[in-house]
């Protein structure tokens, strides 16, 4: 009997992305293939050249959109202004809308889920993001919970970068089993304990940044006039 096929899980790429966003649940489905290579991830983006990142490394796609049109997973990083800019991307939009129509998992890591959301795909759905963007996710019909990753169906979103570790391992869990999951985690050894202790949650004021967002969001968006009229609610 011939070998089955990889499933593929898509990461897209995007210029001016946060790169722990994208590298860190990369990493863990890329140790995910010491265990079983029933799942092959690639980095996909509109065209296979160099693109900036938010420190100082580039980073290029491994394929094209066009290259890789249904993904088993497909999964969204995040990032500051250019993810905003992202948002309104044509190219972007239009393949997530058709691999969302068959892959079985769409995920998103930080405010990755704004791109997700303007792709009109978290509409009625719970979904999760970096705290000091909350409204915005609000405003494009999803409800937003403070949780580290949430499911949603088909749907995966996590909160801010580090998060998206957490949920790529609980997609892990969900694609094999939760023995291999954990075989990962022991891989990457990642169990982590800051060094100055969690977040105390209930002190954070997650509209803090509102008074910011909104004109970096104008100037990113200036272009995008149906998005703006959503996001300025």
């Amino acid at each position: 009997m011939a070998a089955q096929e990889p499933k593929t899980v898509a990461f897209i790429l995007y210029p001016g992305l946060t790169l722990l966003d994208l590298v860190g649940p990369l990493q863990v489905f890329a140790s995910l293939r010491r265990f079983t290579n029933q799942y092959r991830p690639v980095v996909v983006a509109e065209r296979i050249e160099p693109m900036p990142t938010d420190g100082p490394l580039t980073v290029t796609a491994d394929q094209t959109f066009a290259e890789v049109p249904d993904p088993t997973v497909v999964i969204v990083p995040g990032g500051d202004a250019p993810t905003i800019k992202a948002m309104g991307d044509p190219a972007i939009r239009g393949y997530l809308r058709h691999a969302a129509e068959t892959a079985p998992v769409v995920g998103s890591v930080c405010t990755g889920a704004l791109v997700l959301a303007a792709a009109g795909l978290l509409e009625g759905r719970s979904a999760t993001t970096h705290w000091a963007y909350h409204r915005l996710l609000e405003r494009l019909g999803a409800t937003y919970l403070p949780q580290r990753w949430v499911q949603d169906g088909k749907f995966i979103t996590s909160a801010g970068v580090s998060a998206g570790i957490d949920m790529a391992l609980a997609l892990v869990a969900r694609l094999t089993d939760e023995a291999t999951a954990r075989m990962v985690q022991l891989a990457i050894e990642y169990d982590s304990h800051p060094p100055l202790g969690g977040i105390d949650w209930g002190q954070v004021d997650r509209d803090v940044y509102e008074p910011m967002l909104g004109p970096m969001v104008q100037r990113q968006l200036a272009d995008r006039p149906e998005l703006l009229t959503k996001l300025n609610g």
